[in-house]
């Protein structure tokens, strides 16, 4: 039961869902390159050039966008 709970609370943190979020934008950001490249260019790939080049913009985004929630 307190287990059950734990998870609830993590699962419903506006932290993890954020971590989320990241988390498939930086998905999609790896498709999209590895199509461009006709390879899969790999996590850490894109993790890193999405972290250089968009992840300022889009967490400026994600806030917006859960303030108007």
């Amino acid at each position: 039961m307190a287990e059950q709970k734990t998870n609830s609370l993590l699962t419903n943190s506006s932290l993890y869902q954020e971590f989320l979020a990241e988390r498939e934008e930086i998905y999609r950001h790896k498709w999209l390159k590895s199509e461009e490249a006709g390879h899969d260019v790999g996590f850490e790939t894109a993790l890193v050039d999405w972290t250089l080049n968009h992840r300022t913009r889009w967490k400026k985004e994600y806030y917006k966008t859960q303030k108007g929630a």
